[in-house]
């Protein structure tokens, strides 16, 4: 049988691949640490668990419309004014299928064979993955510690081209869990949009921000005309339940509708209603403890690895995600990711997953987990950099 192209091009997604070897030695015996993924351990806040289960109850669980249900959307829109002081037309904002879904209608709706899209390196592979699957080409620019491992103004403005249709930011970035100045965001989003580009901004982990003492500020404080990708899986650790959302301009509403309809119906109806628990007070301030919960993770692992004799170029600003230079130990990436989980059993993310540039020196490293599961991870990694 013969696969599209599309799909043989496709590279595995490793952070997914060293899971399943970290279950195949559970399965074992062996006691595994699982700090490969981006998912939190506090799962749904209860008020949302509750809302759900009395959602199912009365089962009543029609289609919703395919930008999602019109309170929710309303709630959203509200949650930019109280988090980030930015009035938003509901109108503006669509529900989705998780951010994955967001991402795939932005780059249905907007890319063509042949555009290409700006982007840092290293960054969030599925982003380039739906960018190739519409025809489109990855211009992948290698970043580095001096700019944060992102992209700034100079960067874009030296690797821009005459086929460069958008450019796509994730800040806070998956992997290295930097961000981008909000005057360094306006200055690329102003140059780009100057050359009638699309922004398409990933602000998924923007609410777990490093933001004292003001509140973390939405690209949309300086380009209301720039595409956010958000989602409920980080900030309200509602990962499995598959709900993220998108904000777009006024004109682009109707193309996204009609590429919803047509791709995936709606978003799911319980998730939907039970994510309408998020924005009461009681929930936020919860997620906003938790947010504060990851901060002191965050110094738990920077002291752990710098007692490990592991180099962190950049210490993250936002997300959960350290990025690791491990070419100390003399061995790259990959091999140091297989040999810690095999010898130690702790599972990391090789720098191969998130770019080109010097991929083979960084592994990731993800803290949203419990702070003794963090500790017994850690000591189990300066064990290993002793015996090297």
């Amino acid at each position: 049988m013969q696969y599209s192209n599309r799909a043989n091009a496709i590279a595995p997604f490793f952070a997914m691949a060293f899971g399943e070897k970290a279950t195949a030695l559970e399965s074992q015996g062996r006691s595994v640490i699982r700090l490969n993924i981006g998912e939190p351990d506090f799962g749904a806040p209860p008020a949302v668990q509750q809302a759900m289960q009395q959602a199912v109850a009365n089962n009543n669980l029609p289609y919703t419309g395919a930008l999602g249900d019109r309170r929710l959307r309303e709630a959203i829109a509200e949650f930019y004014y109280t988090q980030h002081q930015i009035r938003l037309n509901p109108n503006r904002v669509v529900v989705t299928a998780g951010a994955s879904a967001a991402l795939l209608l932005t780059c249905a709706a907007l890319i063509n064979p042949g555009d290409e899209v700006l982007m840092g390196d290293p960054s969030y592979p599925c982003n380039r993955q739906f960018v190739k699957t519409f025809g489109g080409d990855v211009n992948l620019v290698p970043t580095g510690a001096s700019s944060q491992f992102q992209l700034n103004s100079k960067l874009v403005s030296d690797n821009w081209n005459a086929n460069t249709k958008a450019l796509m930011i994730a800040t806070p970035s998956n992997p290295t869990g930097t961000a981008v100045t909000l005057d360094e965001l306006d200055k690329m989003c102003a140059f780009a949009k100057a050359r009638n580009a699309w922004r398409i901004i990933d602000e998924i982990y923007l609410d777990l921000s490093d933001h004292a003492p003001g509140p973390a500020k939405s690209v949309l404080a300086v380009d209301d005309g720039a595409i956010v990708i958000n989602s409920f899986s980080k900030f309200f650790g509602m990962t499995g339940w598959r709900l993220g959302w998108m904000v777009v301009p006024e004109d682009m509403v109707e193309v996204i509708e009609r590429l919803a309809q047509n791709l995936y119906i709606c978003p799911s109806t319980p998730a939907q209603l039970a994510a309408l628990a998020c924005f009461t007070p009681d929930t936020l301030a919860l997620c906003e403890a938790r947010r504060q919960s990851l901060l002191t993770r965050r110094n738990i692992v920077l002291a752990g690895l710098e007692k490990a004799g592991l180099c962190v170029p950049v210490a993250p600003s936002g997300a959960f995600y350290v990025y690791i230079d491990v070419s100390s130990t003399g061995l790259t990436a990959m091999t140091f990711c297989e040999q810690l989980l095999s010898e130690t059993g702790v599972a990391l993310t090789p720098g191969n997953d998130f770019g080109n540039s010097d991929a083979d020196r960084y592994v990731r490293l993800s803290y949203a987990t419990s702070e003794q599961i963090l500790h017994e991870g850690l000591k189990r990694i300066q064990a290993f950099t002793a015996a090297r």
